[in-house]
């Protein structure tokens, strides 16, 4: 089994990474683009029996600053 862990900042947030995309989108001419988030994807070979909790766990305690930001499990098979 695997788990897809989405980790994004939170509204309100500074994200320059976002940012500096958006200005060379830009500067490329792609000028239909209002605003870009920058986030990460983990993906994570989980053992059978891995519950969802446990993944919740390891992304409060390790793959996610939740001060800062939000983030998303799905289950892939």
């Amino acid at each position: 089994m695997k788990a897809r862990v989405t980790i994004m900042l939170k509204n309100g947030v500074l994200d320059p990474q976002g940012k500096a995309i958006h200005h060379a989108l830009g500067g490329l001419g792609f000028g239909g683009v209002e605003d870009v988030r920058a986030g990460k994807v983990i993906e994570l070979d989980l053992a059978d029996g891995t519950s969802e909790d446990e993944v919740d766990r390891m992304c409060r305690q390790l793959l996610a600053n939740t001060v800062i930001e939000n983030y998303s499990i799905e289950t892939v098979d």
